[in-house]
This record gives structure tokens, sequence and C-alpha cells, in this order.
């Protein structure tokens, strides 16, 4: 069996910057009560003229990961692409990537696993490389959440919390024993699918009874989450998924040089951070800048804090997300 390597990194964020103060525009809200609730500064939202999508950043992030691995398009032999927010409703992101590159025509598969999105994807590009069956893939998380937020009072709860952006690795194949990819650790629990959700539309209610009511007051449309029973699952959640990650490679606590957390909100980081005991500089968030990213937040913060030359050589690394479905999961990684 081979080991998988990180050896490429890279992200694209829409250069539209929506600050707390600019949503006063439109809803009933302050700086001061979304940065209390979720540690949120401000967000990136796709200004519809630039022709950024899903996809187009997922393909932008994806061109500096494969330059940075020291490779070209030629040498990816497989996408898995990552996302709630595709530009359509079929076919997936990952065929348009492949066509967005040029890329010969190498397989490409989609992950709807909402903010656990790009741990599933790197562990599926793992066993493919693990087994032999591709020697580089490109991983991919994008979002765009902007173009179906609902922007009221109404939909304050949701709306302040979401950003646009993609982030992309290519991972390859790596014959160093002890490198790389340590173990995966994936989790699913379907009872708690409608406390994070959005129903509409979907096959169960499609496009002529939509169009027949054409209800105004159907919020169907539009993501729904149960704030205060998130939160409380979340910080379990994660905690179970990095434990498990640590035994299953006889690791303690003490062995972490940096934990990535899905940015979903700084108090449940936070809340991590002081039950592992890790100091500032073993965790790195970005939400202040970027709110949830969803699919995209791992891999944005994980480039970012690479780029800062906060991950190094031999460093144990640990990616971790909890999201809708509930589904969550960690990856362990020696750097």
């Amino acid at each position: 069996m081979y080991n998988s390597k990180i050896t490429g990194l890279g992200y694209y964020v829409p250069e539209n910057v929506v600050t707390n103060n600019d949503l006063k525009e439109f809803m009933e809200t302050s700086d001061e009560w979304i940065q209390e609730r979720t540690g949120i500064k401000e967000r990136r939202w796709i200004d519809p003229k630039t022709g950024d999508t899903t996809a187009v950043m997922g393909a932008k992030a994806a061109k500096i990961a494969i330059e940075r691995a020291g490779l070209t398009k030629d040498d990816i032999d497989f996408i898995v692409f990552a996302t709630l927010s595709p530009d359509m409703y079929f076919p997936g992101g990952g065929v348009q990537v492949q066509d967005l590159l040029d890329m010969p025509t190498i397989g490409a598969l989609d992950v709807r696993n909402q903010c656990s999105g790009f741990i599933y994807a790197m562990s599926v590009a793992d066993q493919f490389i693990k087994t032999g069956m591709y020697k580089n893939i490109l991983v991919i998380g994008a979002e765009n959440h902007s173009g179906g937020l609902e922007k009221s009072t109404r939909g304050r709860g949701v709306t302040v919390i979401f950003g646009d952006g993609a982030g992309a690795a290519v991972l390859s194949r790596c014959e160093e024993k002890g490198k790389g990819i340590l173990s995966s650790h994936l989790h699913s629990e379907g009872k708690h699918a409608k406390e994070l959700v959005l129903e509409g539309p979907s096959t169960q209610r499609w496009v002529p009874e939509i169009m027949e009511n054409n209800d105004p007051n159907d919020t169907s449309y539009y993501p729904y989450m149960n704030g205060q029973f998130v939160f409380k699952h979340a910080i379990g959640r994660f905690s179970e998924a990095i434990v498990e990650g640590l035994e299953a490679n006889n690791l303690q606590k003490e062995d972490i040089d940096m934990l990535i957390p899905h940015q979903a909100n700084l108090r449940i980081a936070q809340f991590i951070q002081k039950k592992f005991q890790l100091a500032d500089d073993k965790v790195y968030n970005n939400i202040m800048k970027y709110g949830n990213t969803t699919a995209a937040s791992v891999i944005i913060a994980l480039t970012e804090a690479w780029e800062k030359g906060k991950i190094k050589d031999n460093d144990l690394v640990i990616l971790a997300a909890f999201g809708s479905g509930f589904t969550w999961g960690s990856v362990i990684i020696r750097w």
C-alpha cells in the first residue's frame, strides 16, 4: 500500500468583501451581535458581474495547487469535488473543472457532505492512492452561498454566517512510510438531518408544484439551521473525531502541531482549543475574514496556515469538521 501526501495547495476567494455593517443595509443586525455569536467580521460574496461560480472558483484554486505541486493539468489522474452549492442541479462541479482546466478525460467524482465535504473528499482520494489506482488526485472544496441566502431580517440567523470561496489540494503517491495522510475517520447520524437543511427544491416537491404555488412565504428554498442544537452536537463530535484520530495512530493531544477545524463558528473552535489545551499557535482560524465557507473552509484555512509558515515538515496536522447530515470526521496528517 502506498501513502498519499499533499504536494500542492491553493485557494481563491472573491474580491467583494461584505462586512457586518454592510449587512445592516438589508437586515436588522449589528457588528457587535454577529461577532459576539460567531466571531465573524466579514465574508466574501461573489459579485455576479465577475463570472465567478462554484466551479470557476474551484478551477482557479486548482490551478494554483497544481502549479505548486510542480505538476501540469495532464499529470492529474482524478478529480474529487466537494460542494453543497453546485452551479447546476446536475451535472456536478467536478466535470466542469475538468473542462475549465482543459484536462484529459479523467474521472470526476462529486461529494455532497456539506461542511464535512472536504474531509470526506480527502478520505476518498487517499483510498484511491493507497490502493495504487491513481498517482495524483485533485481535491477541491468550493461554495457559492451568497446566491442562495435569504438576505433579509427573517433569514439573518443563517445569512450572516456564510461566505463564498474555494480551495484545492493535490494529493500524490508517496512511498515514504509514516508521512502524508496517516488515517481518516468518517461518521454520520442522519436522524438529525432536518436540524441543518435546505429542503427545496427537491424531487419530493418538484418544479410543477413550485410553479403552481408560487408562494412568497415559502422558506423551504433557504437554508434552515437549529443553531443551538447544531452547536451542542458540533462540540461533542469535533472532540470525538480528533480523539479517534489520535488513538488510531497512538498519539497524544500533546503531539498536535496544528489543528485546522472547519470554520463554522469561532466559539466552537475556541471551545475545542481549550478542551485539548492547545496553544494559540497550534490552531488556525480565519472565520473572522471569510465566514463559514462550508466544504471550502478547511482547505482555505489549511492553505493559509501553510502559506504563513505555520505548518512545517514532519508536523502533525489534524483536519476536523462537523456539519449538516449530521456528518463529521477527521484526517490525520504527518506533514
